[in-house]
């Protein structure tokens, strides 16, 4: 138990690092304030040059925490406040000690491979049910007092924080920003998607007994018979129903080739399975 535990922390560090480079090496040197409390620290600092944008975030979110807690009566998991301070103090590591420069100046491309490698990261860090905090909360407060739902309250929150980067970099950078930000939220759910993929499969065989025992005790996995009906024949037949990941349906169908090639077998893909063996239902 508590080397899987180490594993989704170092899983969670990898990520908040990818957001971190993403921030000081592709966003922070061209202005992009692609929303969140980072944005709104880029922001800061541009107006302020004194202030760490590694200090501003961490500062925010525990404001934002105290906030949370007195008005929302707010609950976070260790792993969120682990990824949102982590990932303040991983982005203060590097303007303090490596004194980070931009990779590229245009901004189309600081734009687009931001997004990329902060939207992969993020996307780890919330395939470990952790968040980076930050500015959720303040979406949060908005739908209990102002009743707005929680998409569109976000929505709110990272375009007010692009209007101000309007008025502090000009339109044209606030445009790649929000560029960034829309760019953020449909990587990150293909990205999840990703992850999560697992393969559906209906089997109809004579050996279905024998394939059922295999992905039973060989894949670890569970099954189900379902009972079917021979359009043609008329006869009575067992349908063998599992979900397995990528690499258990190469295996099983490797087993199946073998016991019996005749097998029908369909495939589909789900993006998202819930249950004994996989996520849990939350």
């Amino acid at each position: 138990m508590k080397i899987s535990k180490f594993k989704e922390y170092i899983v969670i560090t990898l990520g908040i690092a990818l957001v971190a480079f993403a921030i000081e090496y592709f966003q922070a040197p061209n202005n992009i304030a692609a929303g969140g409390v980072t944005g709104i620290a880029i922001i800061l600092n541009a107006v302020i040059p004194s202030l760490s944008i590694g200090i501003v975030s961490l500062v925010l979110n525990v404001l934002l925490f105290i906030v949370a807690i007195i008005f929302i009566d707010g609950k976070f998991g260790v792993k969120t406040i682990y990824a949102s301070v982590g990932l303040s103090l991983i982005i203060w590591v590097i303007e303090e000690f490596l004194k980070p420069v931009a990779i590229t100046n245009d901004l189309m491309m600081a734009t687009i491979f931001g997004a990329l490698i902060s939207a992969f990261g993020m996307a780890i860090v919330f395939n470990e049910n952790a968040s980076t905090g930050g500015t959720d909360i303040l979406a949060k407060m908005l739908n209990i007092f102002f009743h707005i739902d929680i998409g569109k309250a976000i929505l709110a929150v990272d375009f007010l924080i692009t209007l101000v980067s309007a008025l502090v970099f000009g339109v044209d950078v606030a445009l790649y920003s929000m560029l960034s930000i829309i760019l953020l939220g449909i990587i990150i759910d293909r990205v999840i998607e990703g992850f999560n993929v697992c393969k559906s499969i209906f089997i109809v065989s004579k050996k279905s007994e024998e394939i059922s025992r295999y992905i039973i005790d060989t894949l670890d996995r569970g099954c189900t018979f379902l009972k079917g009906v021979g359009a043609y024949t008329g006869k009575e037949s067992d349908i063998l129903y599992a979900v397995l990941s990528r690499n258990q349906f190469i295996k099983l169908k490797k087993y199946i080739k073998e016991v019996d090639p005749e097998a029908f077998i369909t495939v589909g893909e789900v993006h998202e399975v819930l249950g004994e063996g996989f996520n849990d239902i939350k």
